[in-house]
């Protein structure tokens, strides 16, 4: 009887996953996580740059004068403040709320600050309105005083800088430069050294009159208003960072708090000195 020959069987080993390439598949599952959610958790954790702004100055305090106004611990949170390219022209100051006392209306005038040890105007200016003020604006001549910072006008043919006015011509006719009101001069704050500062064509003709308008139509509708200026300076730098603008009708029916970057699309500036730069990188929302 032949003998049945036994098949032999290979054994077959267990492929068992050896710690290194465990390793490398965690790190390529962690990775592969990341990748697809990382930026949506750090945008999430991250606020923006307006929300910063914000934050920073959302609850003011109240300057110590007989009208309150900006006090020196926000001037200084304000002059700290950076502009992002890409990022809104101003910001609110304490929630869009004045700390000017609305009740502190007395006399139609204007208390202009001396000059600083600069030569700037980094020091509030602070007006006293009524309907009387709302200039002619055929009586403006052309302005010559030059503030600290202030360079050539133009490059290219874009307008660069603006002699700013800290409270506007357009709501300041019969105050004389010493700031008491005078029936004779009906023209607006012109030439005034205490009220003039470096602001970019931008930010002056673009934003600022934004506000400067709402402060003119309640003196048109009658109101009396107190409206304060403030360039803000960082340091001994003679260009302003921007410029705290506030106002408070005496009937409530105008209230607002805002601070507005000295900035310009498609240019940077050397705060220092005040010149310009060209970078098409800059951008400023409106």
């Amino acid at each position: 009887m032949a003998k049945k020959s036994k098949k032999k069987y290979s054994k077959k080993r267990s492929s068992k996953p050896t710690l290194f390439s465990s390793i490398i598949v965690l790190i390529a599952l962690v990775y592969g996580i990341w990748n697809r959610y990382g930026n949506d958790i750090q945008k999430a954790q991250s606020p923006n740059n307006n929300e910063v702004q914000s934050g920073v100055i959302s609850k003011a305090n109240q300057a110590q004068t007989p009208y309150g106004g900006l006090s020196s611990q926000d001037y200084q949170k304000l002059a700290n403040l950076n502009f992002q390219s890409g990022a809104k022209a101003f910001v609110y100051v304490n929630n869009n709320r004045s700390t000017l006392i609305k009740n502190a209306w007395k006399t139609n005038k204007v208390i202009y600050s001396n000059l600083d040890s600069l030569n700037r105007t980094s020091k509030s200016n602070t007006a006293f309105l009524e309907p009387k003020n709302v200039a002619n604006d055929s009586l403006r001549v052309r302005q010559f005083v030059n503030p600290t910072a202030w360079h050539y006008n133009s490059r290219n043919g874009v307008q660069i800088y603006n002699r700013g006015h800290l409270i506007a011509y357009s709501v300041s006719a019969g105050i004389d430069q010493n700031g008491q009101y005078n029936p004779a001069n009906q023209s607006g704050d012109q030439n005034n050294p205490k009220n003039l500062f470096t602001q970019t064509a931008f930010t002056n003709q673009k934003i600022q009159t934004i506000f400067e308008s709402k402060v003119r139509n309640a003196l048109k509708s009658g109101n009396k208003v107190i409206y304060q200026a403030t360039p803000i300076f960082r340091d001994n730098e003679l260009m302003a960072r921007g410029i705290n603008l506030q106002a408070v009708a005496v009937n409530g029916n105008l209230d607002f708090n805002v601070y507005i970057f000295n900035v310009q699309p498609d240019f940077t500036f050397d705060y220092t000195t005040g010149r310009a730069k060209i970078d098409r990188n800059m951008q400023v929302n409106e």
